[in-house]
């Protein structure tokens, strides 16, 4: 089973998404709060995935998502917002994003990471 890390400055959301992949059978789920942890752990864990928020404190996704891809050419990171605008839609995906989730649409989560893992 892949090891997931999950990226949102909302313990709420953290929380409920984690909860959402136990019940799917994911168990080794990373957290971050910020970017920066983002950043810090992904380079210690190199998780499968990423579910990362758009929209934080000090340094944004798409940042971090550059980040992780200047690391990691390979990243599969899954960007995740309730700015689901065009612009941050096709902007994450230019940038290297493999999918994109607008929340609260979470019940997708499970669908949108099988669908990044088979392609």
């Amino acid at each position: 089973m892949q090891e997931i890390m999950v990226v949102d400055d909302s313990r709420f959301i953290r929380k409920y998404l984690k909860g959402i992949l136990n019940q799917h059978g994911y168990t080794t789920i990373y957290e971050a709060s910020n970017g920066e942890e983002a950043i810090d752990q992904y380079m210690y864990v190199n998780p499968d995935i990423v579910i990362l928020d758009i929209t934080m404190p000090n340094i944004s996704g798409l940042t971090v998502l550059k980040k992780f891809l200047e690391f990691d050419p390979d990243a599969t990171v899954i960007m995740c917002s309730s700015m689901g605008t065009g612009f941050n839609i096709v902007e994450s995906i230019k940038i290297g994003a493999k999918g994109f989730i607008v929340k609260p649409y979470f019940n997708e989560v499970v669908d949108v990471i099988k669908s990044v893992v088979e392609n």
